[in-house]
């Protein structure tokens, strides 16, 4: 994800000497993902998108917790704010801005409430520390439901980071109750660590803890069913592996599906897709680029899980990944929806039972701006969060 302004200018000017590159592979059967265009079926509802709110300092972030009205919004600079009946609170639910580095990728980047919310006070947050290295943390909410108390702060994770992109940075309690939280490689560009397809390190991962069933003294416990548990030399935390830079995934509990948007180096922006209970699937960075050889004309594609839909960088720069709906509108249920940083277009799709991608729609509703991410309710209504300072909410016309 870029998100300061030099960062877009540089990615903007690399998409564009990107459009005329040939591929770095021949296309087979087996590796030929869905790309996508603005063709699709004809659109079953005409969506508009209504301005929840403005006036925000680079929101990231939305979310709300298990069966609770308010909407909560992440702001970069190290604030969470509240709109609650429509109407932005003065007063942050948490300010720790003092705490983290913010500009660039770094900044407060991702907020996920524990499913018993409601009777525990706990969620979490991901950041960028003073040093720049992640920094996942519980706190727990005050006597006042709309004030998080600063003082409970617990880490829960750090991991180094050796360049200052490429943090991911995104939080989800996934169907299963277990935190899953999205690494980025660490990098610079290329990933010249090789982080992505090293079992050794948490960067370039999907990682899956425990947060409840916890030794005492420690912050998270490895589950048993994790994929690496055992192997040699490799961090049991590990759930997936093969990932650029995950800046935001979702579940969709109904479908039994995890989706991840995968950031692109120069040329894809992809879309990955697993079943919620697939361990160890290796998204292929840095030997593929979406569903391209990264180096060179041929590459192993083998054990890999290409993306299930894919767009170059002659549409876009940046993928933001959304969710799933499942609201109240019925004919967009079953649709996941992303946009790009960069172009701001509205996509979603629909994968069908056997895995295949069955519907696209390109939707027309209006400039979005440089769109850093979705949002759903507890209502399962979904929302677009833009670094233009507003929050908007998709609704039928």
């Amino acid at each position: 994800m870029r998100l300061a302004f030099a960062f877009l200018l540089r990615r903007a000017v690399t998409a564009l000497a990107a459009t005329a590159l040939p591929s770095c592979s021949e296309r087979g059967a087996e590796a030929a993902a869905p790309v996508d265009s603005t063709a699709g079926s004809t659109a079953p509802v005409q969506l508009v998108a209504r301005e929840v709110v403005s006036g925000l300092d680079a929101p990231l972030f939305l979310t709300s917790p298990p069966g609770d009205a308010r909407l909560f919004i992440l702001e970069q600079p190290g604030r969470i704010r509240i709109v609650s009946g429509g109407r932005l609170l003065p007063t942050p639910f948490l300010d720790i801005a003092a705490k983290l580095t913010s500009g660039g990728e770094r900044g407060l980047l991702g907020l996920a409430f524990h499913p018993r919310y409601a009777q525990n006070g706990q969620f979490y947050v991901n950041y960028t520390d003073r040093n720049g290295d992640t920094r996942v943390e519980r706190y727990r909410v005050s006597a006042d439901r709309d004030r998080a108390d600063a003082a409970s702060a617990s880490l829960v994770l750090t991991v180094a980071q050796p360049f200052a992109n490429h943090n991911g940075g995104m939080l989800a309690f996934g169907p299963d109750g277990k935190l899953y939280v999205g690494m980025g490689d660490g990098g610079s560009a290329g990933d010249p660590q090789g982080n992505g397809q090293k079992l050794s390190t948490l960067l370039g991962k999907l990682l899956r803890l425990d947060v409840d069933d916890v030794p005492n003294g420690a912050a998270y416990s490895v589950p048993a069913d994790n994929p690496f548990v055992s192997a040699s030399g490799a961090r049991g935390e590990i759930w997936a592996f093969g990932l650029r830079n995950p800046w935001r995934f979702s579940f969709d509990p109904p479908s039994s599906r995890l989706y991840i948007a995968d950031v692109g180096q120069g040329r894809l922006e992809e879309v990955d897709v697993a079943g919620v209970r697939e361990a160890g699937v290796n998204y292929g960075w840095n030997r593929m680029e979406g569903s391209d050889c990264y180096n060179g004309a041929s590459c192993d594609r083998s054990q890999l899980r290409l993306p299930v839909a894919e767009y170059g960088h002659d549409q876009g720069c940046s993928i933001t990944g959304g969710y799933v709906y499942r609201g109240a509108i019925a004919a967009l249920r079953g649709h996941y929806f992303y946009s790009d940083y960069c172009s701001g277009f509205l996509r979603s799709l629909r994968v069908a039972d056997d895995g295949s991608v069955a519907d696209r729609q390109t939707w027309n509703v209006g400039a979005l701006g440089n769109v850093t991410s979705f949002g759903v309710d507890a209502a399962g209504e979904l929302y677009v969060v833009s670094q233009n300072g507003k929050v908007y909410k998709l609704e039928t016309r």
